[in-house]
């Protein structure tokens, strides 16, 4: 099989944020940018993932988010504290947070900028599927197609993450190497389907790798808090004009598989694929089957 053209990684200033990324395939090729979840890092788009997509002819982008990995984190807007936030919005008061989802939107807006793109297809996945769709709410003109994985409109009145899984992820993740690894882990066993495999020991290097690069929870802290401010886009999503792509799987435990049909039903024209015993992962035992689905809208 011939080999995919790798660049990379680099850093780049991005709305006054220097961000790394990496890219694979041929740069004359459809551009794809990967936008990753709540503290997931830019390698977790696993490069054989990537490299299926670029062997479908696209130049697959895929980038730390600010706060995460070996993007700039913004430490000096400090730490919020998350169940305030949640007390807050409860209450129906104003909070007041570092930074909003419209803001790492813009940040990716900026990476194409940065990179000389006009416009590109965009590809996220849980927290990522939420920026995109800002981007295709905020900055329509650089988007050419929206696939939106594992996600929602943030619509409040959707069924909310199961206790297991709401616990797995409000639980801080351990400091130390080893333990962060089993952690990790951990976190992948409760977020899974019924029906696809968990290669623990793959996972585990991937977490280690992880690790090296840094972990940050300050950073993870402030970028929940940006996902609990920015409310809800469902009106706003109701004017998006553009090719729309959204991937559910039908047992996600965190955000449940409603909330991708509430994204598909908000946006006109938007596809809807909802894949059977998947949760909320991204596994290699589907990797076609998203490969395909997306090919059949970028462009």
């Amino acid at each position: 099989m011939k080999q995919v053209p790798y660049s990379g990684p680099a850093f780049v200033k991005a709305n006054g944020i220097d961000i790394i990324y990496d890219t694979f395939g041929d740069p004359g090729d459809p551009p794809i940018v990967l936008i990753s979840g709540l503290s997931m890092q830019m390698i977790e788009w696993v490069e054989r993932f990537c490299e299926m997509l670029a062997r479908r002819g696209y130049y697959v982008i895929r980038y730390d988010n600010r706060d995460v990995g070996l993007s700039q984190k913004i430490d000096e807007l400090g730490v919020p504290r998350i169940q305030d936030l949640f007390q807050k919005v409860a209450r129906g008061e104003h909070i007041k947070v570092p930074y909003l989802l419209s803001d790492m939107a813009d940040d990716a807006v900026g990476l194409l900028d940065a990179l000389g793109i006009d416009s590109a297809n965009f590809v996220g996945v849980s927290m990522g599927g939420m920026i995109a769709q800002e981007i295709a709410i905020h900055h329509p003109e650089r988007m050419r197609s929206l696939t939106s994985i594992m996600s929602t409109t943030g619509d409040p009145n959707l069924p909310q993450a199961k206790p297991s899984a709401m616990t797995v992820v409000m639980t801080p993740m351990p400091l130390e190497k080893e333990r962060y690894a089993d952690a990790f882990v951990q976190v992948c066993r409760v977020l899974k389907g019924s029906s696809t495999s968990l290669d623990e020991p793959a996972l585990r290097r991937l977490a280690l790798r992880c690790f090296e690069r840094g972990i940050h929870p300050a950073g993870v802290a402030r970028q929940l808090a940006a996902i609990i401010a920015s409310g809800s886009r469902k009106q706003a999503l109701n004017g998006v004009k553009i090719p729309t792509l959204v991937i559910h799987g039908d047992s996600d435990p965190l955000v449940p598989v409603e909330c991708g049909i509430d994204t598909a039903n908000a946006i006109p024209g938007a596809k809807l694929k909802i894949i059977k015993g998947v949760g909320h992962e991204l596994p290699p035992d589907i990797w076609k089957e998203v490969v395909d689905a997306i090919s059949g809208i970028a462009c």
